[in-house]
């Protein structure tokens, strides 16, 4: 299968660099020749598949990288708009020398993009990987991503009025749904948040940055692995345990909806909002029977009640403590597709425990369980453009990723 030939040779391209040493000038002859050998092959294998951009190509198409063609910083190295010579504008993630982990993200990340292909899903066009240099292409997103529209400033999030919001809160869910279950392997995405959905010029919402996903066996519930992804996102069974299913994908889901429908961000949630966080805030005004004093302000001419109040009943039953009592994304798609007092949903139960404040609570005590082992990584989190897929530029709310150790335990 040609698909499956282009993702083995541009694993096992990726896979041989990272583990030659440059150690003298006779090895790096050496490497040298060994990559072009490496290059004749994924050539031959990618002349049909057209995945694979010569290094020149892309010199040309972003004006030898040129600062006014950056458009910010990426998890693993900058990030460039260009344009090719048949006219499509492409962005250029590109993989900073000496980074290893932001290697395996990065090679993650081609080999999962290369076997999804959805509406709601940023397209990866290809690669080159040619000397030192990684590269991986995609189809430029012109709109910015959805945190810089949804937590920048009241103009910004005026633009999103309550039917752009709805469109992205259904693309989402049905990315997500394909990820889950329609794609030719089952992937969990493990960092779904504002930053890393991108909105198309047409406000298409695409779920981007998969260095972080993982694919997921049809034959079990769910994997212990080691915990990676963004506080305030991340389902509590998983970062306090590592059992990681596609209920972790659907938490966050939950959160994304709940943030988009109140225009505050979990992670750096106000608490004097009669509320410790944003899940607990919502569900207690839920409770009360006022859920719809949540919304946005800026919404107030456009919403519409019914359906904003089914979405935050939907967004509390994703967020729910017991994985087991979320629907799948499926169910959410379903629900999300019916006419407001059509059919009456079931009730939510008391949301999940939120990682933020877990690791705040036990910080304070001194301690740490030994089940979440985890290293802190933060980066500028409120500005990723939607150009580019996981970059990132200055701002004063910060998310914190985070990537636990590697344990015997890990699938």
């Amino acid at each position: 299968m040609k698909t499956g030939k282009f993702l083995h040779n541009l694993l096992k391209l990726f896979a041989s660099r990272s583990e030659k040493s440059p150690a003298s000038s006779d090895s790096e002859s050496k490497e040298g020749e060994g990559e072009g050998e490496g290059e004749e092959d994924i050539n031959e294998t990618t002349a049909h598949e057209q995945k694979q951009f010569p290094l020149e190509t892309l010199v040309a198409a972003t004006q030898d990288f040129h600062t006014k063609n950056k458009l910010g910083e990426g998890g693993f190295g900058p990030v460039y708009k260009g344009k090719l010579e048949d006219g499509r504008e492409i962005a250029v993630k590109t993989l900073a020398r000496g980074s290893n982990q932001g290697r395996k993200e990065f090679v993650n990340e081609a080999r999962l993009l290369s076997l999804v292909q959805h509406r709601n899903v940023v397209s990866l066009l290809g690669y080159c990987a040619c000397r030192s240099q990684r590269l991986l292409v995609y189809e430029y997103v012109a709109n910015e991503s959805l945190d810089k529209f949804l937590f920048k400033n009241d103009r910004k999030r005026g633009e999103l009025d309550w039917k752009r919001r709805y469109d992205v809160i259904v693309g989402v869910a049905r990315g997500l749904l394909y990820l889950h279950e329609d794609s030719h392997c089952r992937i969990i995405h493990r960092d779904i948040k504002a930053s890393n959905i991108l909105l198309d010029d047409k406000w298409v919402a695409k779920i981007a940055d998969f260095g972080m996903a993982r694919l997921f066996p049809d034959d079990q519930p769910h994997i212990r692995t080691r915990v990676a992804g963004t506080s305030g996102y991340m389902a509590p069974e998983y970062v306090m345990h590592g059992e990681l299913s596609v209920k972790a994908d659907v938490f966050s889901f939950g959160v994304l909806v709940l943030e988009l429908i109140s225009g505050k961000r979990n992670s750096t949630f106000n608490s004097e909002l009669d509320g410790q966080n944003l899940l607990q805030w919502v569900w207690k005004l839920y409770k009360q029977g006022q859920a719809l004093e949540i919304m946005d302000p800026t919404l107030a001419s456009t919403a519409a009640p019914d359906q904003v109040s089914v979405c935050i009943q939907i967004g509390l039953l994703c967020v729910q403590a017991d994985p087991n009592l979320r629907p799948t994304m499926r169910r959410a798609v379903v629900m999300l597709s019916k006419k407001p007092g059509s059919g009456t949903l079931e009730e939510p139960m008391r949301p999940g425990y939120p990682v933020s404040l877990f690791r705040r609570s036990h910080r304070a005590s001194g301690s740490l369980p030994s089940d979440e082992q985890h290293y802190s990584r933060a980066s500028p989190s409120a500005s990723v453009s939607a150009s580019n897929p996981d970059t990132t530029s200055n701002s004063t709310l910060r998310e914190e990723k985070y990537i636990s150790p590697k344990s015997p335990e890990e699938t």
